[in-house]
């Protein structure tokens, strides 16, 4: 029975040990595809990822704009909230992901591809590019609709690009962070609940009113926050802000974010596949 039960994993360790890093990225190739054709079914969160931040741009925009106007030095309050909006759109994104993860590690998928010749942290990976790829397409529509209100970018096409970047790894940060609570949450619930805080923290950031009409401690925290240097390098790309050093604190901030969450998830991921074996 011993030798029966054994022999599987002794024939998946042969099989892993004999494959090159060019297997490594065949498996990488095969955890995108299946997560980006799962969140293309997923019709439900597709919609709600545009249909809430679109929603909120309308109320923030045609509810308070008039209010917050006067502050903004002449730039118009579409033109200064939509960074804000983009963020947000990732954000609900990033929340997603999370409950995917905790969804394939609590399921028993895992279990599953530690039968098979897979590197199976790559599932990890696959989820990232996924969400990624799911955020570009949210945030461009998101984009649209706020061109159709009024918004109306001055950047070149290199600031486009260099928007688009920021963006990038935004997202890539986050939904690294999100992953990590996937991965180390137990249900889908606490998952919803732990990635509320990514939901929560661009509004207080710069991202819907200046840091400076706060009171000294909210001010404090939304300047010293990882969003608003992000919101802020979007903003001067897009419409010609001041950018000062917020696109070296943009990336600074984006890269030690998705590291550091890159190797915690890694890390309790290959632990709770360990006990799980």
């Amino acid at each position: 029975m011993t030798t029966l039960a054994t022999a599987p994993r002794a024939r998946t360790a042969a099989a892993s040990s004999a494959r090159p890093g060019a297997h490594l990225a065949a498996d990488v190739w095969t955890m995108v595809r299946r997560c980006v054709l799962l969140v293309s079914r997923d019709v439900d969160s597709l919609v709600m990822g545009v249909a809430l931040p679109v929603m909120l741009m309308v109320v923030f925009v045609y509810v308070f704009g008039g209010a917050i106007q006067a502050g903004l030095d002449g730039t118009t309050y579409l033109n200064y909230v939509t960074p804000g909006i983009v963020l947000l759109c990732a954000g609900f994104g990033a929340a997603n992901t999370a409950l995917a993860v905790q969804q394939d590690v609590a399921g028993g998928i895992v279990d599953r591809f530690r039968s098979m010749p897979v590197t199976a942290w790559t599932l990890l990976v696959g989820h990232v590019v996924a969400s990624v790829v799911k955020n570009l397409v949210t945030t461009g529509v998101v984009v649209g609709v706020a061109y159709l209100m009024g918004f109306r970018p001055d950047a070149t096409l290199a600031e486009w690009l260099g928007a688009v970047g920021i963006i990038v790894l935004w997202v890539v940060a986050i939904t690294w962070a999100a992953t990590f609570v996937g991965v180390v949450v137990r249900s889908v619930d606490a998952a919803s609940a732990a990635t509320f805080v990514m939901l929560f923290v661009p509004y207080v950031s710069s991202a819907f009113v200046p840091p400076q009409t706060m009171p000294a401690l909210l001010r404090g925290f939304a300047e010293h926050q990882p969003v608003t240097p992000v919101i802020e390098t979007i903003r001067g790309l897009l419409t010609g802000t001041e950018l000062g050093t917020s696109p070296v604190l943009a990336v600074v901030w984006c890269v030690g974010i998705a590291t550091v969450f890159a190797v915690l998830a890694g890390v309790v991921f290959g632990r709770r596949r360990h006990r799980a074996g």
